[in-house]
C-alpha cells in the first residue's frame, strides 16, 4: 500500500488549497483515510477522515465549515478542499489509511488528541501547506 500526497503551497489567509491522496496497492472492502498535519513544535492532529465503506465523513472542530473531503472512487483518490485557509492551518499534512478501521481511527482522525496513539496502518509522506501573506 502506498499514499501519496500533494497540493500543498503558498497561499494567502482567506484562500484555498486542494490536497489530494492517492492511493495504490490491495485494499479491503473497509478501510478509512484520514488528513492529518502537524504544525512545527506542535503534536500530530487529525483534521478529517472519510470512510470508504460507508461514505461517512469525520472532521475537527477547526476544519468543520471550512474543509471538505471527498473520494474519486475510479482513481482511488481523497481529497482536501480547504477553503478560507487561516495561518494557523499551516502545517505538513499527511494522508494516512486504516484497515477495518475502529471507532478509535474515527476519533483520532477528526481531532480527538486522546487517541493520539492509536496507529493507522499506512502513512504517506507529507506536503506541505504555508498560510501567510
Amino acid at each position: 500500500v502506498q499514499l501519496q500526497a500533494s497540493g500543498g503551497g503558498l497561499v494567502q489567509p482567506g484562500g484555498s488549497l486542494r490536497l489530494s491522496c492517492a492511493a495504490s496497492g490491495r485494499f479491503p472492502h473497509d478501510y478509512a483515510i484520514g488528513w492529518f498535519r502537524q504544525a512545527p513544535g506542535k503534536e500530530r492532529e487529525g483534521v478529517s477522515c472519510i470512510s470508504v465503506k460507508d461514505g461517512r465523513e469525520y472532521y475537527s472542530d477547526s476544519a468543520k465549515g471550512r474543509f471538505a473531503i471527498s473520494r474519486n472512487k475510479a482513481e482511488n483518490t481523497v481529497y482536501l478542499q480547504m477553503d478560507n485557509l487561516k495561518p494557523e492551518d499551516t502545517a505538513v499534512y499527511y494522508c494516512a489509511a486504516d484497515f477495518f478501521p475502529r471507532q478509535q481511527a474515527y476519533a483520532y482522525c477528526s481531532g480527538d488528541q486522546r487517541e493520539k496513539e492509536y496507529g493507522m496502518d499506512y502513512w504517506g509522506k507529507g506536503t506541505l501547506v504555508t498560510v501567510s501573506s
